[in-house]
Parts: structure tokens; C-alpha cells; sequence
């Protein structure tokens, strides 16, 4: 299973599945990021982090250790 913080720029994938637990899971969720959700990753820092997406037609910034939550198809 690959993970978002996995996904190469300029890609779109799908969110399988939410990792993580409480507090932090919650706020993925309440950034709109749910199961079923199309993700485009626009920007990768040079270091990896954080990552730039694009979610319900908002743009995101997500920290890499977040990303590494949010498992991708």
C-alpha cells in the first residue's frame, strides 16, 4: 500500500485509507481528506516536506509525517 507522502508531483490518486489515531486523524478528516477522495499533489518541497495538494478544490499543505498517514491507490 502506498502512502501519500509516496506519490510523485503531478499525480492524482484516491484516498483507501486513514491511518493514525485520534486528535490527528480527526484533523486529516476535518481538512476534508476522507476515503473515496481524489488528492492531485501539486508541490514537493526540496526536502519533502511539507506537500502541496489539492483536495475538494482547495489547496492543502500537509506536513510529510501527516501524508504518511493517508494510505493512496
Amino acid at each position: 500500500m502506498k502512502t501519500l507522502k509516496e506519490v510523485a508531483c503531478g499525480e492524482t490518486v484516491r484516498v483507501s485509507k486513514l491511518t493514525g489515531d485520534g486528535p490527528v486523524k480527526r484533523r486529516i478528516m476535518d481538512m476534508g481528506i476522507t476515503r473515496g477522495v481524489e488528492i492531485f499533489v501539486r508541490k514537493v518541497a526540496p526536502f519533502g516536506d511539507p506537500v502541496e495538494v489539492t483536495v475538494r478544490g482547495y489547496e492543502l499543505s500537509l506536513r510529510k509525517a501527516d501524508a504518511g498517514m493517508i494510505q493512496v491507490e
